[in-house]
Order: structure tokens, then C-alpha cells, then sequence
């Protein structure tokens, strides 16, 4: 494994890190109060909203789907209160979809997890022209197959007959895809 790259955080070292997920959560803010940022969590859209209006904050990570709502509300929020922040997207259901999405509202980035600091802070920090390191382990082929329907299924607005349509197949198989977990 690579040594992970030095960084300049700058003189704002705010971080705000979002996810409903506490264990998750507790274990990243160490890990990156660590890395020398001023960690502030919360574990709802309603907290993020809050945190982005009252302190907006140079660095965020922001799961993807909460309690309350979709974190890309919050993506929102923080863009407009602080257009120089740098923005993670953070799922553990990651769908190519979501990820053009996070990314046109203004996120910098969007990882699936599980998701180490190390590549949390990788995405934060990359900058410019800049890539972070390739991953450890690709995406299979199933996966991108999966990756792909998830997409079509997002375009069709979550119309399972139209994406079925439009992928050539069974409205029933598409159904039982749907119904599984991610690939690998």
C-alpha cells in the first residue's frame, strides 16, 4: 500500500462530518481530529443544515442517505453558504447515478464504503489537476453491470416498467436486481 500523501489544510481546518451511522461516526471524527482537523458531527440533514448555516465549515463529509433525508440537501446548503468548501460524498450505496449528482450540486468528491481516513482525506484534499491514488480493489464486473442499472433506474425517475424498457429486460428480473445488495 502507497504512503499516504502529505497535505496543507490551510489555516481553516473545519470539518464537519454527517452520518446516522454513530459507531461510523465516532471512529472517523478521532481519525481525523488526529489528521489535525476541527472536527464538529451530526448525524441528520437537520444538524447539517444547522452546522452549514451557523459555522460553515472549509471541509465536509456527508453521507449520502440519513433519517431524515438525502445529504445532497446539505451539499446544497453548504455550497451556497461557503462556495470555496471541499465536499465528500459518503454512501455505502453507491450508484454512479447518485454520484453525477452529488457531483453537479457541488461536491468534490463521492467515495462508497466502507472508506478508510486515509481515502476520506485523499478526497478532501486532492487538489487541481492532482488524482488521488487508483483504489486497492476495482470495481468487478458485476458491480459496474449493477452500477449501470442503478443509473438507467435513476434516469427512468425510479420507474422500474420504463427501465425495464429501456434495459431490454424482464420487468421481474429488474425487480429481484433492485431487491439485492451490491455486488462486490
Amino acid at each position: 500500500m502507497a504512503d499516504p500523501i502529505e497535505y496543507d489544510l490551510g489555516e481553516d481546518r473545519t470539518l464537519m462530518l454527517l452520518d446516522d451511522d454513530e459507531p461510523f461516526l465516532r471512529r472517523l471524527a478521532k481519525a481525523m481530529e488526529k489528521r489535525g482537523f476541527e472536527v464538529e458531527t451530526g448525524g441528520s440533514v437537520a444538524a447539517g443544515r444547522a452546522i452549514a448555516t451557523a459555522r460553515p465549515p472549509a471541509y465536509a463529509v456527508i453521507d449520502l442517505r440519513l433519517e431524515d433525508g438525502n445529504g445532497l440537501d446539505v451539499v446544497e446548503v453548504l455550497r451556497e453558504k461557503r462556495p470555496d468548501a471541499r465536499i465528500v460524498v459518503l454512501t455505502g450505496y453507491g450508484a454512479i447515478a447518485t454520484a453525477v449528482a452529488a457531483v453537479k450540486i457541488g461536491a468534490t468528491d463521492y467515495l462508497s464504503k466502507p472508506a478508510d481516513a486515509t481515502d476520506i482525506m485523499n478526497a478532501l484534499l486532492t487538489t487541481g489537476d492532482d488524482l488521488p491514488p487508483p483504489p486497492e480493489n476495482p470495481m468487478s464486473a458485476d458491480r459496474v453491470r449493477w452500477e449501470h442499472i442503478q443509473r438507467v433506474y435513476e434516469l427512468c425517475d425510479r420507474n422500474v416498467s420504463e427501465t425495464a424498457r429501456r434495459l431490454n429486460m424482464h420487468r421481474r428480473t429488474l425487480q429481484r436486481i433492485l431487491a439485492k445488495r451490491s455486488p462486490r
